[in-house]
């Protein structure tokens, strides 16, 4: 593959901070007050293109030819300068992933795992690396039951035996090695000086660590890494430096894989295992393997939706869902009206109760993928819709009252010049994970283990019905709900999407989607509008704010349980591709979202 020079790739903040004061306006785009059009600088006024116009409430950002789209300022600006550089989407995407660990610690990471949706320009594919986390070889069905068969919450998600293997480092150094064009050292750099040289503490960074100080200095090495010597916490614009965390990325870029599942590193994870009663060993993180699977494909109307295979559960059930709803004229109904939120409510209920019951790790289940997405099994499903009166859960499928599910995952979408797409999320499941940080890493872990069922059969402990197929089994990858998702238009990528959510991740993608395909939303407002969310246990549709009081009464009155949700729903980061132009939007339910473009 052809390389890139390493001193060209190495930021400084000082250049992150100049190229992002020109990110949010594109340097190759006009706008006409009279058309409201953008115009490349060589083209004449025959080659205008309409890309907004002044009716919109919520507009995108626009550029050219490369952009980023994802939850922080810095990590996105790295991936913008990676594009800018001549490195590809997948180079960007796993540098944007690295400095991610550095700037936005309460989802991005090194020690946690997710899954990464690529298209690929010039061979015209789409390929999933899944590097979902795995249960240990210690772990055991009934973990987390006590002597009377009652969950450990405590020990299910805030121990050392709450962490699955990592998986991040292992895919992004797959991805990179297969589809990229960087050095290893090239897509770490940014990452490691970031972390050596510090970063400005911003209102969001302030925020995410104050909101879970109070578990973050329960850690001795968390308490070392998240606040000052003295205990205190950084205040907004400080400057945080993390040596443990710039050293950990630099084992990785000088030993790649070993650097991070063999050598030092391994070792003070395997320590602080047997320190504090953890089951991962220096064989699990050895024996770590990526996966690269197909993704899951379906269409809806005109439109190709290419989403995330099982050990998500995410593609199969937003392929699902548009099945059945694609046998509705949804845009008659109109946009968030009682009837068009009302048969969406139906199919999350269907879809949601076949996730408790068929959906987990394929490669130790038989998931029947294929008749989930069957148009037939979609026809079939439809019938058991009224359109007039909601159909109560427990008449679905037995089911209980569940909790909430961790939110904290985060997803970002890359789009280079060269036509590749990526579109990824990862997570370490609760906000900070476990909020252990391993000593002398700098890096937290995860503690997706509680993503099992620790007692199938029931709920989780994070809001969903789950079967014996997602039982805890040593090597085994826990269900997810993560989503990324790429949409196609006439064969070429149109809509790169995903978000974090937990269980809600689903839901978000599907009403993002369906807000551009159905209703021609342009990105921007299509991650704006209120959404709405059903995961068929506890029976209660969830509403944020936006909706109209006679949306709400009427959907009462066909008895649809509603409760106008006390929290926003997901937070997408996507990019839609159009006539050769990019629009990005990071969705504003969450502070410190970018888009970087060029």
């Amino acid at each position: 593959m052809n390389r890139l020079p390493q001193s060209r790739l190495i930021l400084s903040l000082f250049s992150l901070a100049i190229a992002s004061c020109a990110t949010q306006e594109p340097d190759n785009a006009f706008v006409s007050d009279a058309d409201s059009v953008p115009m490349a600088s060589n083209a004449d006024t025959s080659t205008l293109i309409p890309i907004i116009d002044y009716k919109e409430r919520f507009l995108p950002v626009i550029a050219r030819n490369g952009m980023v789209v994802g939850p922080e300022q810095l990590a996105a600006e790295v991936g913008a300068q990676i594009l800018r550089q001549g490195g590809n989407a997948i180079d960007a995407a796993v540098a944007t992933g690295f400095a991610l660990a550095v700037t936005y610690p309460r989802a991005g990471n090194l020690a946690g795992g997710g899954f990464m949706l690529i298209h690929l320009a010039d061979d015209d594919r789409e390929t999933l690396i899944d590097y979902r986390e795995t249960a240990p070889a210690a772990a055991s069905r009934d973990m987390f039951l006590d002597n009377e068969g009652n969950l450990d919450k405590q020990r299910e998600y805030f121990s050392l035996q709450s962490a699955g293997v990592p998986g991040t480092v292992a895919g992004m150094l797959y991805a990179l090695e297969k589809y990229g064009t960087l050095t290893r050292e090239q897509a770490l750099a940014p990452a490691i000086a970031l972390a050596r040289d510090g970063i400005p503490v911003s209102y969001s960074l302030f925020f995410e660590i104050s909101a879970s100080a109070q578990n973050l200095r329960k850690n001795p090495a968390a308490k070392r890494q998240f606040f000052q010597p003295d205990g205190s916490a950084y205040a907004v614009g400080d400057i945080w430096r993390q040596a443990d965390l710039a050293w950990t990325l630099s084992e990785i870029s000088e030993e790649g894989i070993n650097g991070f599942y063999g050598g030092e590193v391994a070792q003070l994870i395997t320590t602080e295992m047997e320190s504090g009663g953890g089951l991962i060993t220096a064989q699990d993180l050895a024996d770590y393997r990526v996966v690269e699977r197909q993704p899951v494909r379906g269409t809806y109307k005109d439109f190709e939706i290419v989403s995330t295979p099982p050990p998500s559960s995410g593609g199969v059930h937003i392929v699902q869902m548009l099945n059945i709803l694609e046998g509705y004229d949804l845009q008659a109904m109109g946009h968030n009206s009682a009837a068009y939120v009302h048969h969406l409510t139906e199919s999350m209920k269907l879809a949601y109760a076949d996730r408790s019951l068929y959906l987990a790790d394929p490669d130790f289940v038989d998931v029947p993928v294929t008749q989930l997405v069957d148009k037939a099994y979609a026809e079939q499903q439809r019938q058991r819709i009224d359109s007039n009166v909601a159909t109560p859960s427990v008449d679905i499928a037995p089911g209980q009252l569940l909790g909430n599910e961790s939110t904290e995952t985060t997803h970002y979408s890359v789009a280079d010049r060269f036509g590749n797409v990526v579109s990824n999320t990862y997570t370490l499941n609760f906000s900070f994970g476990s909020n252990i940080v391993v000593p002398g890493t700098g890096m937290l872990l995860n503690n997706e283990m509680a993503d099992f069922a620790s007692s199938p059969g029931s709920a989780n402990a994070f809001g969903l019905v789950q079967g014996e197929a997602n039982k805890i089994e040593p090597g085994k990858r826990p269900l997810s709900s993560m989503s990324p998702t790429i949409v196609f238009r006439a064969g070429e990528p149109w809509l790169a999407t995903g978000s974090p959510g937990g269980s809600v991740i689903i839901s978000t993608v599907l009403q993002t989607t369906l807000n551009a395909m159905v209703f021609d939303m342009n990105i921007a407002t299509a991650a704006a509008e209120p959404r709405m969310h059903h995961q068929w246990m506890p029976d209660v549709l969830k509403m944020e704010e936006g909706f109209s009081l006679d949306t709400v009464r009427l959907l009462q009155a066909m008895g649809q349980n509603v409760d106008m949700a006390s929290r926003t729903t997901g937070r997408t980061n996507s990019i839609m591709l159009d006539e050769g132009w990019l629009y990005g939007s990071s969705d504003t339910r969450r502070p410190g979202g970018w888009v970087a473009g060029y």
